[in-house]
């Protein structure tokens, strides 16, 4: 099999890394699987936790893509058994345990999930029950034999927990173990994993050493921010861009990241080249692309990969009619008010058609975009509340109201969350 060369390779395994080790030996790996034309096996496990991946999730996975593109063995390992402890990682309690149903039902939306951006006819699925449910209770001990428990307190985590006199579960010493049993199992050459994995990507290096294996390289990728640009990507965190979420959603919530961390999902989302980046960052410095233009490329790209280009097409159309030229999505939620619910100030009717005054906190109220009028009143001083096309006015009593005329349509918005609104 003739692959590209060690340079060109490099230049896109290494796009977004934030730690290679040891690079050296990468290189080395490379050049080897060129001169054999033998692929190198790579790896990324995921544990099926939650039913559904967000994109914080398919960073690792976009990895193991270029991988792919690049004519290497990719391995998407469902960790299956695993899921049964819980890694560890980032958390400060123990994770609460899953069912083995509720393990395989999340199992098998992760496998539909993936090949939205891995080819399916060329990735290989594992799950480490294959190996780790064969181990026999002498195999265990010898495994755990490799490590000390003063080893697995050199763990963030567990350092933390143990100085803060939280519970430590036995059970959660042994994963990072266990996740280095794969690789052993599998004959991982690299291992993928965030930066926050360190500890049990070198547990593989370990464990391969021992059992006569070379050691498995790893590409460690940044952990990547939500929404708010500041916590990592989290359902729990509210931040999160969900892979299943529809296209309209996903391409709003793209459009609402700042400019700066613009870049970083640029690089760690899709598959440009960081020479490709890079040449679009100086264009916008020169001013030759506008910095919004380039955020609507970057949501379309991300909106097509999960979708498709015509419903990243429709998406952006009504992105740009909601957002920018004050018409209504045609996306949107739709919800029909009638003036007499809303106890209007009525003014003379515009066409034969009945036209009213009214607080626009009511508005927000019976359009569900706000809990009561106090609550839309705070969201109205806070400037969040925006109506398309419709006239708002501040009245003698202090109190902003906005001018509605029967059937007509408009779509109102309070931060992120917006409706159409038809008034009958």
């Amino acid at each position: 099999m003739s692959f590209p060369s060690v340079e060109d390779q490099l230049d896109l395994i290494a796009k977004g890394a934030a730690e290679i080790l040891p690079l050296e030996a990468l290189k080395e790996r490379i050049a080897q699987s060129i001169a054999s034309g033998k692929p190198m096996r790579i790896k990324a496990g995921f544990d099926p936790t939650a039913p559904d991946l967000h994109l914080g999730h398919t960073v690792l996975i976009r990895k193991l893509r270029h991988f792919q593109q690049l004519g290497h063995t990719v391995i998407f390992l469902i960790g299956d058994s695993t899921a049964l402890i819980g890694d560890p990682t980032g958390r400060n309690v123990t994770r609460k345990p899953l069912t083995p149903d509720q393990i395989a039902a999340n199992a098998e939306t992760y496998k539909e999930q993936v090949f939205k951006i891995l080819d399916p006819i060329k990735t290989e699925v594992r799950y480490n029950s294959e190996w780790l449910d064969k181990l026999s209770y002498y195999d265990l001990v010898k495994l755990l034999g490799q490590f000390t428990v003063s080893q697995m307190l050199e763990r963030e985590e567990f350092h933390k927990r143990f100085n803060d006199e939280q519970p430590i579960g036995m059970h959660e010493m042994i994963y990072p173990i266990a996740q280095g049993y794969d690789s052993v199992a599998l004959q991982c050459d690299a291992e993928l994993g965030g930066t926050d994995q360190k500890f049990n990507l070198m547990c593989g290096r370990n464990l391969q050493k021992h059992f006569g294996q070379p050691q498995q390289i790893i590409l460690m990728n940044p952990i990547l921010e939500g929404l708010d640009g500041v916590q990592k990507m989290s359902k729990s965190l509210n931040n999160a861009i969900g892979i299943h979420e529809p296209p309209f959603e996903m391409y709003g919530k793209l459009m609402s990241i700042s400019d700066d961390l613009m870049w970083k999902y640029w690089t760690l989302l899709t598959d440009l080249r960081q020479s490709e980046i890079a040449q679009m960052q100086a264009d916008v410095a020169s001013g030759a692309l506008h910095p919004m233009q380039a955020k609507k490329n970057l949501a379309h790209s991300i909106t097509t990969d999960f979708h498709s280009k015509a419903e990243a097409d429709s998406a952006a159309e009504n992105w740009s009619l909601q957002f920018q030229r004050g018409g209504v999505s045609h996306d949107l939620e739709e919800v029909q008010i009638s003036l007499e619910s809303l106890g209007p100030r009525w003014e003379y009717p515009i066409n034969d058609r009945p036209q009213a005054s009214v607080k626009l906190s009511k508005l927000l109220v019976a359009a569900g975009l706000a809990e009561s009028n106090s609550d839309g009143e705070r969201k109205i001083k806070a400037g969040a509340a925006k109506a398309e096309s419709v006239q708002i006015q501040g009245s003698d009593r202090g109190v902003t109201e906005i001018v509605l005329v029967g059937g007509e349509e408009f779509s109102l918005r309070v931060g992120k969350r917006a409706k159409k609104v038809k008034i009958c």
